[in-house]
């Protein structure tokens, strides 16, 4: 199951889970997860970005290490809401994750994510090259932080 609709996603998980966020860049890809209560989401690997099989095996063994009961990736639109080949690149990736999981997916829209991890980097006083180390990992734990605030009747 894919869905943009919380929702959808939440009644695929009725007794909730742990949460793995992905933050989908071109390179790399950004990891998080959440406790199984849905309460605070933690950055996690920047895995490097290579062909399917092996994005899975990382992936697979990420899932199995939390015990991962379901799968929230970065949705990336247009400022206007539209959306571009990032975007369905995006649904393509989540495709492949439903596909090889059996996990249930929420696409979650991304805007301003990696503005939002960088600007709370600098708060910290991480150095520029930290920041680059790291930048993904920590948007991938602003997309989950957002979805399941939503998914826990926080706000919108």
């Amino acid at each position: 199951m894919i869905t943009e609709h919380a929702p959808d996603f939440s009644e695929a998980l009725p007794d909730g889970g742990a949460l793995i966020g992905l933050d989908l860049g071109t390179k790399t890809v950004g990891t998080a997860t959440c406790d199984a209560g849905w309460r605070f989401a933690t950055s996690g690997k920047t895995i490097a970005r290579g062909k399917w099989g092996r994005d899975r095996e990382t992936l697979a063994a990420l899932i199995d290490e939390r015990q991962a009961k379901g799968i929230v990736i970065g949705l990336p639109r247009n400022m206007d809401g539209s959306e571009g080949p990032r975007a369905q690149a995006a649904r393509a990736y989540a495709r492949n994750c439903a596909e090889a999981f059996a996990l249930p997916v929420l696409l979650w829209d991304e805007r301003w994510s990696t503005k939002s991890a960088e600007a709370a980097m600098i708060g910290q006083d991480m150095s520029r090259r930290k920041r680059a180390e790291r930048i993904d990992s920590h948007a991938a734990a602003v997309i989950l932080q957002g979805a399941i605030d939503r998914l826990a009747g926080g706000a919108f």
